[in-house]
């Protein structure tokens, strides 16, 4: 196995007990947080496999709440997330599910306020590392290890080729992409990796462009 740099090996900085368990679950609830792109009212989390079993005596359940509150892995609230949650009005439900997940270490996060709501599926897959498997019904693979650019489109021919160009209009090179669809003809999730990050007029050109519903930026998390 080759590894990319030290820590892989000895795991990330985070506050324990578990990488797998706790700053994987930390990442999953940031990269939720950062999607939804505000601070929810209301946290509904689901645990499944392992997470259901165990997440209590891992600190999941904290590690979840306080990536949705946007602390690093490192930060020592992360022990105090929930009360801080409450305290800050978010209405906070953890739950588990009995389902089985491709992934032993699973979890569902619902995010919402009066404006809308965002659900994500996540698997913490090891040494603090996590995939986003799901986002609100489209299955697609985002790792949070690189800027990455998600579009949700019109189902049209010519958008994939649209947003392409001013990425290349930038001179921003793409990594790696993937096109997720419900449908046929209704909508569908771009999920774009790129080399790096962009500037918001890039954003917003895109954000301009005919048939886009919406656009977001994950910038990874330390």
């Amino acid at each position: 196995m080759k590894y990319k740099s030290v820590f892989d090996i000895i795991g990330p900085v985070m506050v324990g007990p578990s990488s797998s368990h706790t700053a994987g679950a930390a990442r999953i609830g940031r990269v939720a947080r950062s999607i939804f792109g505000r601070q929810p009212e209301k946290a509904e989390i689901t645990f499944y496999g392992s997470f259901a079993k165990t997440y209590k005596g891992h600190g999941t359940d904290v590690a979840t709440v306080a990536g949705i509150l946007d602390f690093d892995t490192s930060d020592l609230r992360l022990k105090d997330s929930i009360t801080i949650a409450k305290d800050l009005g978010i209405d906070v439900s953890l739950t588990t599910a009995e389902e089985l997940t491709e992934h032993p270490n699973t979890s569902r996060i619902r995010l919402s306020d009066e404006k809308g709501s965002t659900e994500v599926v996540g698997i913490s897959i090891g040494g603090g590392k996590m995939e986003i498997t799901e986002v609100d019904g489209y299955s697609l693979k985002v790792t949070g290890s690189a800027p990455t650019l998600m579009v949700l489109h019109d189902d049209r021919f010519g958008m994939i080729a649209g947003v392409s160009n001013v990425l290349t209009k930038y001179q921003i090179n793409i990594g790696h992409m993937e096109v997720s669809r419900k449908e046929r003809g209704k909508h569908a999730l771009m999920v774009i990796e790129l080399d790096s990050t962009i500037e918001d007029k890039v954003l917003h050109e895109i954000e301009q462009m005919p048939h886009i519903v919406s656009v977001s930026l994950l910038v990874p998390n330390p």
